[in-house]
């Protein structure tokens, strides 16, 4: 748990973690550095966004800086698990208002097609919830019919929409619970490197990750994300067989809705300091920096409020991967560190 003392009437958390997401805004060797000095601890690649060459060339260039940083530096390879995510295609615009069809297909090149390439997220559409939302619920859309492997929808809510983005229905709970092929290729390569660790995307319950463990064995640290409503409810158990835990409020709040996603934290952050791994707050922590070079005031105050909660640390996300200041959120996520 963080130690926290009083210095000039200010609350001082002198051991917590900062993990920054690596990629266009901070692919420099020059960054790392400035972000260690700032007060990163460990570096994070989402590696949905990559492919298995990319992910190499990014591990042969961290690799001998992480060496020189010392053995207390990592990379956490984000898995996808059992997460939805759009295919291959131009980025465009969804407005409100216009229909869109969603195929099975790992990529399309047709206008208003969007390809999901996982036969799951079909055979769930009936069972599920008529609304679709899409990139952390920045936009939305409503089913009006169904297919086999095809999905016609109706935009209600805008926006700017890309390849690799999450893709769900609003409260799931249909989902094939595995490792994509990909997530265990990246795994059997990268498991003899001492500086990698992982964590697992859209974890449902302890049965799960209690494979995961299986899986990766007990020498590998191993990060579950907990996304989902039955993660959150059964957190101490899914503790059992992790290392840490991730609470992801983007893929949550998708799931779950803006109100029952703020229920469902707050629950947790109440059992805090039960559980028996350290827990990280992850999702749109500084989610402002992403556009803007300074944080908003709440934000800051929910940095203090995470930490004295209980929280072991954060994971920064847009902030460090695409943000316009990926050193600046460094700073400011460490801004209570003595």
């Amino acid at each position: 748990m963080p130690r926290s003392g009083l210095a000039r009437g200010f609350v001082i958390f002198m051991d917590y973690d900062i993990i920054a997401t690596l990629g266009p805004a901070s692919e420099q060797e020059s960054t790392w550095q400035k972000m260690i000095a700032a007060g990163v601890t460990g570096f994070r690649l989402n590696t949905s966004h990559l492919s298995l060459d990319q992910l190499w060339g990014w591990l042969e260039r961290l690799a001998p800086f992480l060496e020189k940083a010392g053995p207390s530096y990592s990379v956490v390879l984000d898995l996808q698990g059992s997460k939805w995510r759009l295919g291959q295609f131009l980025p465009f615009l969804l407005r409100e208002g216009s229909r869109v069809m969603l195929v099975h297909a790992l990529e399309s090149s047709r206008d208003g097609v969007l390809p999901v390439p996982h036969a799951d997220f079909f055979r769930a559409a009936p069972q599920s919830s008529p609304e679709i939302v899409l990139n952390d619920a920045k936009s939305r859309l409503v089913v009006e019919s169904l297919g086999a492997d095809s999905i016609q929808a109706r935009v209600v809510l805008g926006g700017e929409i890309a390849p690799r983005k999450g893709i769900t229905f609003s409260a799931s709970t249909f989902r094939t619970e595995a490792l994509s092929e990909k997530d265990q290729e990246i795994f059997a390569q990268t498991r003899g490197l001492g500086f990698i660790h992982y964590a697992v995307s859209y974890v449902k319950d302890a049965v799960e990750m209690e494979h995961y463990r299986c899986l990766f064995g007990q020498e590998a640290s191993l990060a579950a994300k907990l996304e989902r409503g039955p993660a959150m409810q059964d957190s101490a158990r899914i503790a059992a067989h992790a290392d840490s835990l991730w609470v992801c409020r983007g893929d949550l709040g998708s799931e779950l809705g803006l109100k029952r996603m703020a229920e469902a934290v707050s629950i947790l952050t109440m059992q805090l300091r039960t559980l028996p791994v350290p827990v990280f707050m992850a999702g749109q922590v500084l989610e402002h920096m992403t556009a803007y070079a300074t944080p908003t005031r709440s934000e800051v105050c929910y940095l203090h409020d995470a930490l004295q909660a209980g929280y072991k640390g954060f994971v920064l996300s847009d902030e460090t991967a695409v943000g316009r200041s990926p050193v600046d959120s460094c700073q400011t996520a460490a801004l209570f560190k003595s």
